[in-house]
C-alpha cells in the first residue's frame, strides 16, 4: 500500500508545483497587463544592477539573469522602489527609463515596453506547457490505477470456457 502512496503523491506534488507556477505566470501576466492599460509612466533611475546565477551542477548549465532596481515618484507623491527580472543589458546605474505603473495600495510597475501580443504568447506558451504537465501526470495516475489498483469492483463479463483455458495437458 505504500508503494501504491508514492505513485499517486509524487504526480500529485508534481500538478501541485504546476498549478502554483501556472497561478504566478497568469498574475505575472494581469500585473503587466494592468501598468501598460493604466496609461501612467514615470521617468525612473535605474539605482543597481546585478545579476544571478543558478545550475551549473552536473550536467546541467548556467542560467544568468539580469536584475535592475528602479525607483521612481508616483503620481500621488510616493516614493516606488522595484525590482525587475531580464532588463535590457544596456541599461546601466543611474540611467533615467520610463516605467509603466498601476495606481492602488501596492503599486506595480513595469519598465519593460508595451508588448501585448508578445505577454500573451508567452503565457499561453507556458501555460500550455504547464497544462501538459498536468495531463501527464493525470494519465499517470489513471494508468497506474487501471493496471495495478484494485480490480475487484470491476464486473466481469461470464464467457463459456475456451480450448485456450485448459492446461496444456488436456488440449486434444
Amino acid at each position: 500500500m505504500s508503494m501504491d502512496f508514492m505513485f499517486y503523491a509524487v504526480p500529485g506534488l508534481i500538478m501541485a508545483v504546476t498549478v502554483f507556477l501556472a497561478v504566478r505566470v497568469i498574475r505575472r501576466a494581469l500585473e503587466l497587463r494592468r501598468a501598460w492599460n493604466s496609461g501612467l509612466t514615470a521617468e525612473a533611475r535605474c539605482l543597481r544592477t546585478y545579476t544571478t546565477t543558478s545550475g551549473g551542477s552536473g550536467d546541467s548549465s548556467v542560467r544568468t539573469t539580469l536584475h535592475h532596481v528602479y525607483e521612481f515618484t508616483a503620481r500621488d507623491g510616493r516614493t516606488i522602489r522595484f525590482e525587475e527580472e531580464g532588463g535590457p543589458g544596456t541599461t546601466l546605474e543611474g540611467d533615467i527609463v520610463v516605467v509603466h505603473y498601476a495606481e492602488g495600495e501596492m503599486v506595480k510597475a513595469t519598465a519593460q515596453a508595451p508588448g501585448r501580443v508578445r505577454n500573451a504568447a508567452s503565457t499561453v506558451g507556458i501555460l500550455t506547457f504547464l497544462s501538459v504537465v498536468v495531463v501527464f501526470c493525470v494519465g499517470f495516475m489513471v494508468t497506474y490505477t487501471e493496471a495495478f489498483g484494485d480490480n475487484s469492483s470491476v464486473s466481469h463479463v461470464d464467457e463459456p470456457p475456451s480450448i485456450d483455458d485448459r492446461p496444456y495437458n488436456k488440449v486434444p
